[in-house]
């Protein structure tokens, strides 16, 4: 076997073990049994695909250990459906390694196959909680960005003071995270949903945690514009992370999602700053 030709094979082989171990532990952590089935079935097809460039190659070779923390770390935080689908679209062996060894092994191309069609009908199997709640957690998230940070930017126009802006978007965003639940368990209830409690919960966490992140610049800075800008940067951070996030693990378009939340908050938080400045020249107010 010609060098670089060996050495694209043993790099075949590395990717296949590694993935064989990442696939095996992350089936070991969930407690869905349908998941941990799904997993392992990648797992075991993995392990095929290791043994026979081990019978070209003549060698055992160890898996990457660092890439197998990484990865299941990330699934831990992030959840393994978000991990699996990135592995897929970024790093599967089927692609441009594999297509460097059609022409010396044949198999490849089966292999190849089995990658992209196996992989992907068995990940669409999955089935995660956290994925399951998504759509509360949009709810939560699109309502506060939407809102707050439009209130914000009414805020800093009408009121003069970061200490002052900050309490009045503490109170107006832990109301409304709180009237956001409360309409969300109310509306599932309605529907009949079992899992009407957690929804709740999903929502109003999610709404909670981006009205904290919003808030902070006016209660770190002292100059009101300069937490103003930040908070929409913070608010466009929010929406890419959880964008890309929610298309990795559910297949949906990221640049049209990502533009559509973006120009909406922006939008509303524009609108406000303008109605601020307005009212606080027509009712000649200086707080």
């Amino acid at each position: 076997m010609e060098p670089k030709i060996k050495k694209l094979v043993l790099a075949a082989q590395r990717t296949e073990i590694t993935e064989y171990y990442i696939y095996n532990k992350l089936a070991e952590q969930t407690k869905d049994a349908n998941n941990a089935a799904v997993l392992r079935r990648i797992g075991d097809q993995e392990k095929g695909h290791y043994n026979f460039w081990k019978s070209k190659t003549g060698v055992d070779v160890a898996p990457d250990r660092r890439r197998i923390w990484r990865t299941v770390f990330l699934a831990k935080l992030l959840g393994f459906s978000f991990v699996l689908k990135q592995m897929e679209k970024r790093e599967g062996t089927g692609s441009r390694l594999y297509d460097s060894l059609i022409d010396h092994f044949p198999e490849t191309k089966r292999f190849s196959e089995e990658e992209l069609e196996h992989e992907k009908t068995v990940l669409n199997m999955l089935d995660e909680e956290r994925l399951q709640y998504v759509g509360s957690v949009v709810l939560g998230l699109n309502d506060a960005l939407v809102e707050l940070t439009g209130s914000l930017a009414g805020f800093t126009l009408a009121l003069g003071d970061t200490r002052v802006i900050t309490l009045a978007g503490l109170v107006t965003g832990i109301s409304a995270a709180l009237s956001m639940a409360s309409s969300d368990y109310l509306s599932s209830k309605a529907e009949g949903d079992a899992r009407a409690k957690k929804s709740a919960v999903y929502t109003g966490v999610a709404y909670l945690f981006t009205v904290i992140f919003l808030i902070l610049p006016f209660l770190l800075l002292t100059s009101k514009l300069i937490a103003l800008a930040i908070t929409l940067a913070i608010a466009v951070l929010i929406i890419y992370a959880f964008n890309y996030y929610i298309s990795m693990a559910k297949d949906l378009n990221f640049r049209a999602r990502f533009w559509e939340m973006t120009l909406i908050s922006l939008g509303v938080a524009g609108f406000s700053f303008l109605v601020g400045w307005g009212l606080k020249a027509i009712l000649g107010v200086n707080i």
